[in-house]
């Protein structure tokens, strides 16, 4: 294989650490995170580690935004709401190596791009760049995001996530006050009497540490009538195995992790009350997206 330049060199590095670091965490894992582990697995000079005048940004963490958008296009990795995702494929394609899977993703960004040029040719061609830029933009806002959510108390959380359930046309009669509340921390229904189903009961967990199965089996315990729907919400997630009893479980039981829950604060805020609204407040910016 022809040498490879400096700047691939340390992509290759740089992305294929991504992907392992991604598989020996099942698969899935905080962007953020994701850089931060690479960081400490890849031996990165005072080149890769240097930050550009203009943007700000550090070199080895750019090159990793920007190459993975090639793994993007080829269906190595997926990336939503500040949360990066291997693929079968992406695993598949470890086993090329670190120059091998970077040339296969390289490969399938540029038949991606000749086939959508072929498709719009009067549109603008994508820019990867931006795609990148706009990529690390986005994580640095979900960042944010998750920070300040995670500095609010349990009651905070709690009230956002009242807030979240009107924004999506439910009623909430009630929201637990401190203290002991049974198990169920808000009670929502479609319309303002309970009549009409479902009515969701709703439990909240705010730490660092995720839900357990047990925690999900006590929900379970307590969707005692028909038409009676589960909600856990917990901003540490879940454990795989909370997540297999949530699936395997004869009564509906939604689980919201912290990202769910901002991409759905995100897709629902234009329907909140400006006093919900001010329980995380979001600033709109919009970019030119030449792919539409």
């Amino acid at each position: 294989m022809k040498k490879q330049s400096k700047s691939l060199a340390l992509a290759s590095k740089v992305i294929f650490a991504a992907f392992e670091i991604l598989k020996e965490n099942g698969g899935e894992l905080n962007g953020r995170e994701v850089l931060s582990q690479v960081e400490q697995r890849v031996d990165l000079d005072d080149w890769a580690k240097a930050r550009f005048e203009k943007s700000g940004y550090i070199r080895w963490q750019s090159v990793l935004h920007f190459y993975s958008i090639d793994c993007v296009k080829a269906g190595f990795l997926i990336k939503k709401k500040g949360t990066w995702y291997l693929t079968k494929e992406g695993e598949e394609a470890m086993k090329l190596g670190p120059e091998g899977l970077l040339s296969a993703a390289q490969k399938a960004y540029r038949q991606w791009k000749k086939e959508k040029e072929a498709q719009e040719p009067d549109e603008d061609s994508p820019d990867k760049e931006q795609e990148a830029t706009i990529d690390e933009m986005e994580q640095i806002a979900v960042e944010g995001l998750k920070s300040f959510i995670k500095s609010k108390n349990p009651y905070q959380f709690q009230d956002l996530a009242a807030a979240l359930l009107r924004g999506m046309g439910y009623y909430t009669p009630f929201v637990a006050p401190s203290g002991k509340d049974g198990g169920v921390d808000i009670i929502a229904y479609r319309d303002p009497l309970g009549t009409v189903s479902p009515r969701i009961k709703v439990q909240i967990k705010h730490r660092d540490q995720p839900v357990s199965a047990p925690e999900i089996r006590q929900l379970m315990g307590l969707l005692q009538k028909d038409g009676d729907v589960g909600i856990f919400i917990s901003s540490g997630g879940f454990t795989s195995d909370s997540k297999t009893t949530a699936r395997s479980s004869h009564v509906h039981v939604e689980l919201i992790d912290l990202s769910r829950f901002i991409e759905l604060w995100q897709e629902f805020y234009h329907k909140l009350s400006d006093e919900d609204k001010s329980h995380l407040p979001l600033l709109p910016i919009y970019f030119y997206s030449p792919t539409g």
